[in-house]
């Protein structure tokens, strides 16, 4: 941990003073998401200099002392979208948030970047298997982190756009309708039953179960079988008349 000493010197430079765990994760739920990110880091001055450092680059910073309020935060109705969770936290640990947040059931996406000091390969791996989407060690690089958070911001914008598309279509989908089974016909009069056991004519029926339109006209068979005999039939009799 950090002494007060430089607890102190980082508010000077800040020009702010340096948030407890209490007033770390006061922040207001209603606020849009988009450009919400959340820090959770145990060590007060990592914490506070991460959150300089991020609302210079114009974020709005949410703040979590341990992992117990990093993932009561997580569950939030619109919780950040982006999050900085360090490995190493009491009451729950980075990865731990991790794998919980990966159980939410959410529509909207979120993209984990866990905080270490660990090096290996194997912690590495264990991070990204916890359900972490990237990883930064300490002491990180600004730039690095920089490159590293944009990297997350496009990739929630291509899941965020993919996922309208997915609703999109689901609607179009519940839309369509689509005649299935096996329909009761009448042999003569060609009127078929519905599930209400009333008998209708085809086109009524398939209006009422499909989104297509009916428009009537005289197939060519039909024109030459009963049209034509109506209409000859009919000069006859006025010709006989006359």
């Amino acid at each position: 941990m950090m002494t007060n000493h430089i607890a102190n010197h980082v508010e000077e430079m800040c020009g702010q003073p340096m948030p407890d765990c209490a007033s770390a994760a006061s922040h207001n739920p209603k606020q849009s998401a988009k450009d919400r990110i959340l820090i959770a880091e145990d060590d007060r001055v990592s914490r506070r200099m991460l959150q300089s450092i991020l609302t210079d680059w114009g974020f709005n910073v949410v703040l979590a002392c341990d992992g117990s309020e990093a993932w009561q935060i997580l569950q939030e109705k619109t919780p950040p979208r982006l999050a900085i969770i360090d490995w190493l936290m009491p009451k729950m640990d980075g990865l731990e948030v991790c794998r919980q947040a990966r159980m939410l059931a959410t529509q909207e996406p979120l993209y984990l970047i866990l905080l270490t000091i660990k090096t290996n390969r194997e912690d590495i791996v264990a991070g990204l298997r916890a359900g972490a989407d990237d990883y930064i060690t300490k002491p990180f690089d600004l730039a690095e982190l920089e490159a590293r958070l944009q990297v997350g911001e496009r990739i929630l914008g291509l899941q965020t756009n993919l996922a309208a598309r997915v609703r999109e279509v689901e609607a179009a989908l519940s839309q369509v309708k689509q005649i299935e089974g096996l329909l009761p016909i009448c042999m003569y009069c060609k009127k078929i039953r519905d599930d209400k056991n009333y008998w209708q004519q085809v086109e009524t029926y398939v209006e009422a179960h499909s989104r297509a339109n009916f428009s009537h006209g005289i197939c060519p068979p039909c024109y030459a079988s009963i049209v034509q005999p109506e209409v000859d039939a009919f000069l006859a009799e006025k010709k006989e008349s006359h």
